[in-house]
């Protein structure tokens, strides 16, 4: 039983760190675009820089979760 918790806890913090990669890398590329008026806040062009961002951050969740073995 202890090992299974262990484990759901590695999860858990894997997760949380990917949603902070996806937000800060989202964040990065969102900055410069809407500072440079190439899109405005709260447009479907921001909405797709961070859905972009969201599709890659899973797809390295997945690689880097079968590498490290969770």
């Amino acid at each position: 039983m202890e090992e299974k918790k262990s484990n759901s806890i590695k999860i858990i913090l894997y997760i949380s760190a990917w949603v902070m990669i996806w937000g800060t890398i989202g964040s990065l590329v969102d900055y410069p675009l809407y500072k440079n008026n190439v899109y405005q806040e709260g447009s479907f062009y921001q909405f797709l820089t961070f859905t972009i961002s969201a599709i890659l951050s899973i797809i390295g969740a997945k690689y880097f979760y079968t590498r490290i073995k969770l």
